[in-house]
C-alpha cells in the first residue's frame, strides 16, 4: 500500500490555511472597524424626501374665469392662480352699500324724531299749563254763577286730555331714546351691522381672486376654465421645494441612542453617491407607523406574529446644498446618523429651515373702511352734529 503523500494535498492544505488566515484577519479587521467606528452610526435606506403640499381651494362658490398656472410651473408668493366670476360678488357688494346708506338714513331719522318729540312735548306741556289755568279761573267763576257746570266739566276734561297727550309724547320719546341712547349715527348698532355686511361682501369679492400663499412649484392641478366650484373644492397645490426634509424610518432597535441635534449624512437616489447632503436630526416621531395607520393592527389574536416596528425620524438638510441640488417629494434616500454627538438640541430648536408662513388676513382693508366712512358721511346729513 502506497502511503506517500500526494503533492496536491500539501498545496490544498496551504491554500486552506491561507484562506482561513484571510477570513480571520478580515473578521478581526471588521470587528476592529465596528468597535471603533461603525457602531457609532445607524443607517437605513427606508427614507424619503418630504415637504409641505399647500392645497389651494376657494372659500366662495363661483365659476372659473381664468387659470393662470399649470403643473410644474414655478410661482412666487402672491402670484395669481385662479380667478372666479365676480358678478355675484359685485351685486352683493352693491346691495350691501345700499343697505348701509339706508340704515344710516333710518338712524338719522330716529335722531330727528327724538328732537321732534321733544318739541312736541314742550308744546303739549304749554297747552296743559294753559288748560290748567283756564280750569282754575272757571272754578272761581262757577261760585259766582258766571259759567255753567257743563262748561267747567269741559275744562276739566280738557286738562285730563292734555295730561294724557303729554304722557303719551313722553313715552314715545323714551322709546325713541332707548334706540339712540349712548350712540351716534356712525356707531349705532343698526349702522354697525350694515357696515359689517359691507365688509363681508368686500371679503367675498376679494376671494374671487386666488393667489399663491407661498412660493413653489404647481402640482395636482384639477381646475379648468368654466368649471363651477363649491367652497373647499381642491383646485391645485403649491409645493415649496426650497424647504424639504427627509423622513427616515428606523427600526425600533436603532433608536436607543438617537436624539435631536445629531449630524446626519444623506445620499439621494436621484444623484447617487456623487452628491452627499448634510443635515441634522430634529426629532423622532411620537409613535410607530402602525399606531397612526388608518386601520391599526389588532395584536390580541391567536395567530399573532411579532413584526419589528419602525418610527419616523425627521432630518433637516442644509438649505444651501438643497438649492444647489434640488430634490422632489417622494424621492428615495439613504440616511446615516452619527451617534457620537451626545449633546442634545435645545427644546426650542426649529424643526424646519423656514418657519411656517402666516397667511395675512384680508379683513380690515383700508379701502373698504374708507368706503364705509364715506357712505356714512354722505348719508348722515346735518343731524350728525346734533346726534353727537
Amino acid at each position: 500500500m502506497n502511503t506517500t503523500p500526494h503533492p496536491h494535498n500539501g498545496a490544498r492544505r496551504l491554500w486552506l490555511l491561507m484562506l482561513s488566515a484571510l477570513v480571520l484577519i478580515g473578521g478581526l479587521g471588521y470587528a476592529f472597524y465596528w468597535l471603533t467606528y461603525a457602531r457609532h452610526f445607524e443607517t437605513t435606506d427606508d427614507a424619503y424626501v418630504n415637504g409641505d403640499v399647500v392645497q389651494i381651494s376657494s372659500q366662495e362658490p363661483g365659476t372659473v374665469l381664468a387659470v393662470h398656472v399649470d403643473d410644474t410651473q414655478p410661482v412666487t408668493a402672491g402670484a395669481p392662480l385662479v380667478e372666479l366670476d365676480p358678478a355675484d360678488a359685485d351685486v352683493a357688494m352693491a346691495n350691501a352699500e345700499a343697505e348701509l346708506a339706508r340704515s344710516v338714513r333710518q338712524v338719522r331719522g330716529l335722531f330727528a324724531e327724538a328732537a321732534q318729540l321733544r318739541a312736541q312735548i314742550d308744546e303739549r306741556e304749554s297747552a296743559l299749563r294753559t288748560a290748567e289755568s283756564d280750569l282754575q279761573r272757571r272754578q272761581g267763576l262757577l261760585a259766582d254763577g258766571a259759567i255753567s257746570g257743563e262748561e267747567l266739566a269741559h275744562a276739566q276734561d280738557n286738562v285730563i286730555a292734555m295730561r294724557a297727550a303729554v304722557a303719551a309724547a313722553r313715552e314715545q320719546l323714551a322709546q325713541t331714546f332707548a334706540q339712540t341712547q349712548g350712540t351716534r349715527i356712525d356707531n349705532h348698532p343698526q349702522v354697525l351691522a350694515a357696515a359689517a355686511a359691507v365688509r363681508n361682501a368686500a371679503l367675498a369679492l376679494h376671494r374671487t381672486r386666488l393667489v399663491a400663499p407661498v412660493g413653489g412649484v404647481v402640482a395636482k392641478r384639477s381646475v379648468e376654465v368654466g368649471q363651477r366650484i363649491a367652497p373647499g373644492t381642491p383646485l391645485l397645490a403649491v409645493v415649496p421645494l426650497d424647504d424639504l426634509w427627509i423622513d427616515a424610518n428606523f427600526k425600533e432597535g436603532q433608536l436607543a441612542h438617537m436624539h435631536a441635534g445629531q449630524p446626519v449624512t444623506v445620499q439621494a437616489d436621484l444623484y447617487g453617491g456623487a452628491v452627499q447632503f448634510h443635515g441634522h436630526l430634529v426629532g423622532l416621531g411620537a409613535g410607530s407607523g402602525s399606531a397612526f395607520a388608518l386601520l391599526p393592527a389588532q395584536n390580541a389574536s391567536g395567530n399573532w406574529i411579532k413584526i419589528v416596528q419602525r418610527v419616523t425620524v425627521r432630518i433637516l438638510l442644509d438649505p444651501q446644498e438643497l438649492r444647489s441640488h434640488p430634490l422632489r417629494l417622494g424621492l428615495s434616500a439613504h440616511v446615516r446618523v452619527d451617534l457620537r454627538d451626545s449633546s442634545a438640541a435645545a427644546p426650542d430648536s426649529p424643526v424646519r429651515n423656514t418657519p411656517q408662513p402666516v397667511q395675512a388676513s384680508v379683513g380690515d382693508d383700508p379701502a373698504v373702511e374708507s368706503l364705509i366712512a364715506r357712505i356714512i358721511a354722505e348719508n348722515s346729513g346735518p343731524v350728525a352734529d346734533a346726534a353727537t
